[in-house]
């Protein structure tokens, strides 16, 4: 199934109306990272990193929906219907996480403790590469910590992630997630720069807007269910 335009224009603006929220989870290991090297080729090394995590991320999730999909296939007596209902299972929990995390970004709901108290320190390793990082504070140290540091729980990420296992296969899901991360680029390299004060000053409807969007595509999965539960 093609991504459409419309799905990745959403997710671009998903990440790019993030970042007052990426704020309070990135911007302090920003400064603290590539952000005391200073060069911009640190930041570019870092964000790099982040951007393939989440893209192999997207690549896993839309190849499980995919696998899921076929598994259906073969498992079923109906081939063809089989697949179309593990389609709709798999279309209404990504529209789900989606409405919540939306939902918890217009706070009507609250975001679940793990993603709030996630903390890289309990890695095993993470005193060991921080201090080599901040010693030598290399482009590949950076480029490291941009990989691990990519996978962190965020609600955002999570929420672009939900919508890559609907994508119907690995490279629709990769695309996904990368475009939503390329979305919160300008913003985390402008707190790099020294933006971080402008940028909280309009977190808060950022994040409005930022859940409305996922709301926004929650429903059209949500819609694409219903309609093809009813044929």
């Amino acid at each position: 199934m093609p991504i459409s335009s419309t799905e990745l224009t959403a997710l671009f603006m998903l990440g790019l109306l993030g970042t007052g929220h990426c704020i309070g989870m990135c911007g302090p290991l920003i400064v603290a990272l590539p952000g005391q090297a200073g060069r911009f080729s640190a930041h570019l090394a870092y964000h790099a990193g982040r951007l393939i995590t989440y893209t192999l991320i997207g690549a896993l999730m839309g190849g499980l929906g995919s696998g899921l999909i076929r598994l259906a296939s073969v498992l079923g007596r109906d081939p063809m219907v089989w697949m179309a209902r593990t389609q709709m299972g798999i279309g209404l929990l990504a529209g789900l996480f989606l409405l919540f995390f939306g939902l918890s970004r217009l706070g009507f709901v609250a975001e679940p403790n793990w993603l709030a108290v996630a903390n890289p320190a309990a890695m095993p390793g993470w005193r060991g590469l921080m201090g080599r990082v901040a010693d030598r504070r290399s482009n590949g140290d950076l480029f490291l910590m941009g990989l691990i540091l990519g996978g962190l729980p965020c609600g955002l990420s999570y929420a672009a992630f939900a919508k890559s296992l609907s994508a119907g296969g690995t490279l629709a899901g990769a695309a996904m997630a990368l475009v939503f991360g390329l979305g919160t680029l300008p913003g985390l390299l402008a707190v790099g720069a020294g933006a971080a004060a402008l940028l909280r000053r309009y977190r808060r409807q950022a994040d409005l807007l930022a859940g409305l969007i996922m709301i926004g595509m929650a429903a059209l999965l949500l819609v694409n269910v219903i309609t093809a539960f009813g044929k």
